[in-house]
């Protein structure tokens, strides 16, 4: 067996200005997020909607203990008022929308720039979630969703009766 080496045509330095290249960056980027969405995670989180070119969605930490559920997000500049929790079924959705803007006044000139924009994010919560007992914090920039629990009883063993004599 005749092994060849194999060698790039291409010269180093032509390499090296596409992997520094801010397009080609972005796009790999936006094809991992794809990818995640895809393969999605044993939490079920989604981000809704996808958005390409630059959209904002925030992050999310989900920690389950024996007697709890805690879901973290990152929220930084958001008013409270400008968020919206909601569980249907066993999703838990975090919703709500983004308002920035800035106005500089100077002697010769202006600069007035507003940015905006909605992000949604669902989790699946597992099936033992008391939905009566949820409570939400919003502290410097970051909202912690809790989630209790419901206290369910011990596994029972069956036995098996055999009807053979």
């Amino acid at each position: 067996m005749n092994l060849i080496p194999w060698r790039s045509k291409r010269n180093k330095n032509e390499i090296q200005r596409v992997a520094t290249d801010p397009d080609v960056n972005r796009f790999l980027h936006e094809a991992n997020r794809l990818f995640d969405r895809f393969f999605e995670d044993p939490f079920g989180l989604t981000r809704e909607p996808m958005t390409f070119g630059g959209g904002w969605v925030p992050s999310l930490d989900v920690v389950e203990s024996e007697k709890k559920l805690t879901v973290k997000a990152e929220l930084p500049g958001m008013d409270p008022k400008d968020l919206n929790i909601t569980i249907s079924g066993n999703v838990l959705t975090v919703s709500g929308e983004k308002r920035e803007s800035t106005e500089e006044k100077y002697d010769s000139w202006y600069l007035s720039e507003r940015r905006f924009g909605t992000f949604r994010r669902s989790v699946q919560l597992p099936s033992n979630i008391d939905t009566e007992k949820v409570s939400a914090e919003h502290v410097n920039g970051v909202l912690t969703i809790h989630l209790d629990k419901l206290n369910s009883a011990p596994p029972k063993r069956v036995t098996v009766k055999s009807s053979a004599s």
